[in-house]
């Protein structure tokens, strides 16, 4: 393939309107969520939340426990996806070292671990009976 026709499938597409931009939008969140599964740290996170969904399941967990842990784990799966994304550009803008690119990837790990600090904390809170 010639570097005119590798240019040529790197085009970008215009979005498209109506019922096709939402038909183009969850193509896009499904390719971002094989994406998300192809990191260590998202298919730890879903094992963890089987784990704790058997806590609950043990433990007799009322509706809004379930509610709240769910909204939890989906915010860590929101978080860890952003890191993912922030992370990938890092590596894409500055593919050298720089304390920048070690910030931004740094802030993002910080970010993902508060989450996890959190739904485990509530997770746990409602496992021994406390909540």
């Amino acid at each position: 393939m010639t570097k005119t026709e590798l240019d040529a499938e790197r085009t970008v597409i215009p979005p498209r309107g109506g019922l096709l931009h939402v038909v183009d939008a969850a193509g896009y969140s499904v390719a971002g969520a094989r994406r998300l599964w192809a990191e260590t740290a998202a298919r730890l996170e879903i094992l963890a939340a089987g784990i704790i969904v058997a806590g609950f399941l043990w433990q007799g967990a009322v509706l809004w426990q379930w509610l709240v842990v769910l909204l939890l784990f989906a915010l860590t799966l929101v978080v860890e996806a952003l890191n993912t994304a922030i992370e990938v550009l890092t590596d894409r803008v500055s593919p050298e070292w720089s304390q920048a690119a070690k910030d931004a990837k740094d802030l993002g790990s910080l970010a993902v671990g508060l989450m996890l600090m959190v739904c485990g904390v509530f997770a746990g809170l409602v496992i021994v009976g406390v909540l």
